[in-house]
C-alpha cells in the first residue's frame, strides 16, 4: 500500500507507542475488564483522544486518516482501548465539532480532546437498534429546559463517559423525523448507568445500558438543527464506521502477525510449520485481506479528509475489515492448533475481539443495505 510519507512517519510513531504502552496490558486488560486510567492519561496526553480537535479547542490538529491509523495501531494490540478511542472521538467529539455551536466548541472539546472527559454516543435502544427510527427515548419541552426520559442500550464507553450524545424524540412522529440530538452531561441528576454487559470480547471496554429519569437537559444544548437529529446520527454513523473498519483491521493485523511469527518457529515433521503449503496458502490468503482492507479504510479516510461525500466507500470498508478480521483471527487459532485455542496465545482474544466489529456502527447487513442503495442510486 502506497502511502505518503507523512503518514508513514506517524504510523510508525504509533506502532512504537502501542506496543510500548498498550501491549503489555492487553491480556490483564481483558482479564480484569478494565482499561486503566493511566493508559487513558497517556492516550490524551499523546492527544490519539482529539486527533482531529483544531488546535484552538485543545486538539491535535491531525486529520481523519491519522485518526484512522491511531486505531488501528492500538486495536492491534488491544481492541477494547481501540474501541474506546474510536467511539469517543468518532461519535462524540466528531457529532460536537460538525454540528455545535461555536459556544459548544469552547465548552466541550477541550476536555474531551485532553481526554479529562471521555464521550459516549447514546442512540440504540432495547427495542430500537438497527432501525434508529423507532426510540422511544423523549425529550419533552418544559419552557427554559427538555425533560429528557428513557434506556439507551448497549453504550460503548457508557461507564467512564463525562459527556454524551444523547438522541431522543421531541415529538410524537413514528418516524426519524421528529428526532432531536443533544449534549448531555453523565453527572447531571436522572442520568444512571443500569447495567454493565458481559460480552463475549472487547471486554476492556465498557458497554452500558443508560436510563434517563427526568433529566434537565438546558436549551443551549441542542446539537445541530431542532428535530433533524436523526441527520446527526447517520453523519456520525458514516464516520464511526470508518474508525470500526480501522479496528477490525488493528485486530487483524495482531492476529495475522502472531500467527505468521508462530509458523516459523514451531517445528512439526522435522521442521517449521512454515514450510508446509497448507499453512502457506493461510498466510497469503490473510495477508491479501488485509492489505485490500487497507486499501478501503485508507480510501474511505481520505475521502472524507477532502470533504468529498464516503458514504459508501466508509461502508465498504467496515463491512470487507470487520468480515475479513473474522476470517482471519478464525485461520489464526488454525495456524496454532490447540494452542490457538488457549487464553495462553492472544489469538483467542482477537479471535472474541473480532466479532463485534461485524456488528456495531451498523450491523454486516446495514453496511449492504448502504452500499447497494448507492450503486443503484447511480442508475436511476
Amino acid at each position: 500500500m502506497l502511502m505518503d510519507e507523512s503518514y508513514i512517519e506517524v504510523q510508525d510513531m504509533l506502532a512504537k507507542f502501542s506496543d510500548k504502552e498498550v501491549a503489555p496490558l492487553a491480556h490483564e486488560i481483558d482479564e480484569n475488564g478494565k482499561i486503566p486510567a493511566e493508559l487513558v492519561a497517556k492516550l490524551g496526553e499523546n492527544g490519539f483522544l482529539g486527533s482531529y480537535v483544531p488546535e484552538e479547542y485543545g486538539g491535535a490538529g491531525m486529520d481523519y486518516m491519522s485518526y484512522a491509523l491511531i486505531v488501528e495501531e492500538v486495536s492491534r494490540n488491544c481492541a477494547s482501548t481501540g474501541v474506546l478511542i474510536s467511539a469517543h472521538t468518532s461519535l462524540c467529539v466528531w457529532p460536537i465539532l460538525n454540528f455545535g455551536t461555536e459556544e459548544q466548541k469552547k465548552k466541550y472539546l477541550p476536555s474531551l480532546a485532553s481526554g479529562e472527559k471521555i464521550g459516549c454516543f447514546c442512540l440504540s435502544e432495547p427495542n430500537a437498534g438497527s432501525d434508529p427510527g423507532t426510540l422511544s427515548t423523549t425529550a419533552v419541552d418544559k419552557g427554559d429546559h427538555f425533560e429528557l426520559n428513557g434506556t439507551k442500550n448497549f453504550i460503548t464507553n457508557g461507564k467512564e463517559a463525562g459527556i454524551s450524545v444523547v438522541f431522543a424524540k421531541t415529538s410524537k412522529s413514528t418516524n426519524h423525523k421528529g428526532i432531536t440530538a443533544f449534549i448531555v452531561e453523565t453527572e447531571w441528576e436522572g442520568f444512571n448507568v443500569q447495567k454493565l454487559e458481559d460480552k463475549l470480547g472487547i471486554k476492556g471496554s465498557s458497554t452500558a445500558q443508560i436510563h434517563f429519569d427526568k433529566v434537565k437537559v438546558p436549551k443551549e444544548n441542542v446539537l445541530g438543527t431542532f428535530e433533524k437529529g436523526f441527520n446527526v446520527a447517520l453523519a456520525t454513523l458514516d464516520g464511526g464506521r470508518i474508525g470500526i473498519a480501522a479496528q477490525a483491521l488493528g485486530i487483524a493485523r495482531g492476529a495475522f502477525e502472531y500467527s505468521r511469527k508462530y509458523a516459523t518457529e514451531r517445528v512439526q515433521f522435522g521442521g517449521p510449520i512454515s514450510r508446509l503449503q497448507a499453512i502457506q496458502f493461510k498466510i497469503a490468503d490473510m495477508s491479501t485481506k488485509i492489505e485490500a482492507s487497507k486499501l478501503l479504510i485508507y480510501n474511505a479516510s481520505s475521502l472524507k479528509d477532502k470533504k468529498m461525500s464516503y458514504s459508501k466507500e466508509a461502508a465498504q470498508a467496515k463491512l470487507f475489515a470487520s468480515e475479513s478480521a473474522m476470517q482471519i483471527t478464525t485461520e489464526a487459532i488454525q495456524v496454532l492448533g490447540g494452542n490457538g485455542y488457549t487464553k495462553e496465545y492472544p489469538v483467542e482474544r482477537y479471535f472474541r475481539d473480532a466479532k463485534i466489529t461485524e456488528i456495531y456502527e451498523g450491523t454486516s447487513e446495514i453496511q449492504r443495505i448502504v452500499i447497494a442503495a448507492s450503486e443503484f442510486k447511480q442508475v436511476q
